[in-house]
């Protein structure tokens, strides 16, 4: 391999994905919370149940709602990152927005019911791809909370929500396993890809990342459909056939990734 523009030489080859490595229930208080390491970026994630939802939905809403932040901890990055205390700032935002409506896309909120759930994405170290590792790792905690709710008689299906006094409803393994996949069709994921020196690399690292000539997130679904692709050329353009390629390298990494959920999950 060449060196890049900035002198350093890649170690991993370019379709490898750093490797990852899943804490379920890291912490006790969360629904669902997930410790999620892709090479040195570090996310933790916690979905908590809210006690209504937002305000502005309609009092007898039938559907729930998904919300998501984002945050770096002081010492996630190089230098300390200092805390938002003021509200979140302008690519504080941003991130939070993708993170949300990734995951609403993976979800039916109409199946879900009258249910908000906030997912907490915290930065513990950042080494590249946050936004993506942290809609990955919200994707794993949602899923998990998900299959709590039902097994706790709170999420259930329309028709038996009337039926409901106290949470008692207990589905059957079927009833459950079939209205999971009601609430949430498909896993979610993201990943990071780039163009260096005219050569395609996936899961880009601070390094990669720092010496891309273009750098794309791409969000997608488990049955293969786009939630969002981010793609931007640093002082640089490319072609529609660099498009291309950049997308099937991320489609490629993005299998390995629903791959890790699933098996993470059954565990």
């Amino acid at each position: 391999m060449g060196k890049m523009k900035s002198g350093f030489t890649p170690t991993r080859s370019k379709d490898e994905i750093r490797q990852i490595d899943v804490t379920l229930d890291f912490t006790p208080n969360a629904l669902a919370s997930v410790l999620y390491r892709q090479g040195n970026t570090m996310v933790l994630a916690c979905v908590t149940k809210e006690k209504s939802l937002p305000r502005w939905f309609p009092r007898d809403a039938t559907k729930g709602w998904i919300h998501a932040e984002y945050s770096l901890m002081p010492a996630s990055t190089d230098s300390r990152f200092r805390r938002e205390r003021n509200g979140a700032k302008g690519r504080t935002q941003e991130i939070e927005r993708l993170v949300a409506r990734s995951l609403r896309a993976a979800v039916d909120l109409e199946a879900l019911g009258p249910i908000a759930l906030n997912i907490d994405c915290d930065i513990l170290n950042a080494d590249g791809g946050t936004r993506c590792a942290s809609i990955t790792a919200a994707g794993i905690a949602l899923r998990l909370a998900i299959k709590r709710l039902i097994s706790r008689g709170i999420c259930l299906p329309v028709e038996r929500r009337e039926e409901n006094v106290e949470n008692k409803i207990q589905l059957t393994k079927e009833e459950a396993i079939n209205h999971e996949n009601s609430v949430m069709p498909n896993d979610v994921a993201a990943i990071s890809v780039g163009l260096l020196d005219g050569e395609v690399y996936v899961d880009l690292d601070y390094d990669l990342d720092s010496n891309a000539d273009v750098d794309m997130n791409i969000v997608m679904t488990s049955d293969g459909k786009f939630v969002e692709v981010q793609g931007t050329g640093e002082e640089a353009t490319y072609s529609s056939d660099e498009l291309d390629a950049l997308i099937v390298s991320g489609k490629t990494a993005m299998n390995q990734l629903f791959a890790m959920q699933k098996s993470v999950l059954s565990e």
